[in-house]
């Protein structure tokens, strides 16, 4: 199930029985909410990747902050915990609700290295809140990007849901420096994202692979690889993405006519605008335009 308001988001992806993820995007300049009831044999992990969420409990009575990068670890056999979330603007949350046998299924062998299965803790209402390691953050921002993965989406999402709570129970040394073999350092990361700002930035007339590359000092092998794994997509469906959701912008606006938009995210002539932008959206941006103001 999923929903979109403005530009505040909301995905569900069921992966197996008793196992889903849930996604939230908060783009906008107001607080979202969301409400749901989950049965006392489900353990709750939210992610806060960006900005600020909080969760409200016995009824508004308390409230618990889950501050930028910060993530809550939730589980209570005794009672339910419904999550009753407030997302604050700009604030991206992803949370895993895995039930507590599809838990011990999958991590039983690891119940002397997780704090969470060891004798004293079993049976026990159970919480936790930590700091998103950067091997799971960057796994985080591959699911929010998995939306231009299409067909294979869910598949996808499926997988690095997976990885990403091997690695957030995983307390190992080395687990940042065996993640990501062409990634090595935080360094890479920066150039990266370095890299997507400026085809941001330049949209209208973008740099070539090899320009980008040099310009923030990356070889192209690691540019691309890079890219693909930091935002699940190459630098350039990436930039079609990011292009034609910004025309929807401009064009929700009633600040420009067709014409002008299509200018302003680097298309010189209309019609190609035009077929870019049914690509993306499966119309039109005349009949766009028609369909929010009816």
């Amino acid at each position: 199930m999923s929903k979109n308001v403005a530009r505040s988001t909301f995905r569900e992806v069921p992966l197996e029985t008793g196992f889903s993820v849930l996604k939230f995007q908060n783009n906008t300049e107001e607080a979202d909410y969301y409400n749901r009831d989950v049965d006392n044999s489900f353990i709750q992990i939210h992610y806060c990747v960006k900005g600020n969420s909080k969760f409200h409990f016995n009824n508004g009575n308390y409230t618990f902050n889950v501050l930028d990068k910060h993530s809550i670890f939730l589980y209570n056999p005794q009672q339910k915990l419904p999550i009753n979330m407030e997302i604050l603007p700009k604030t991206w949350v992803i949370s895993v609700l895995i039930s507590i046998e599809k838990f011990h299924s999958l991590f039983s062998k690891e119940a002397g290295y997780i704090p969470f299965l060891s004798e004293n803790n079993k049976n026990r209402k159970y919480y936790d809140n930590t700091e998103i390691k950067s091997s799971v953050l960057l796994v985080l921002q591959q699911i929010f990007a998995a939306d231009s993965h299409s067909s294979m989406r869910d598949l996808y999402i499926k997988g690095k849901t997976y990885e990403l709570l091997s690695l957030h129970f995983d307390s190992g040394e080395n687990t940042n420096d065996e993640y990501c073999p062409f990634l090595v350092d935080d360094k890479e990361v920066l150039k990266i994202r370095k890299a997507k700002d400026i085809i941001i930035s330049q949209m209208s007339e973008p740099p070539t692979l090899q320009q980008l590359a040099n310009e923030v000092g990356l070889n192209l092998k690691k540019l691309k690889e890079g890219f693909k794994q930091i935002y699940g997509d190459t630098v350039y469906s990436f930039l079609f993405d990011y292009k034609m959701e910004h025309a929807r912008k401009l064009l929700e606006s009633n600040r420009f006519n067709v014409n002008e938009v299509g200018l302003q995210v680097g298309y010189s002539t209309s019609s190609h605008f035009i077929s870019a932008f049914k690509k993306k959206f499966g119309t039109t941006p005349k009949q766009y335009i028609i369909n929010l103001n009816q």
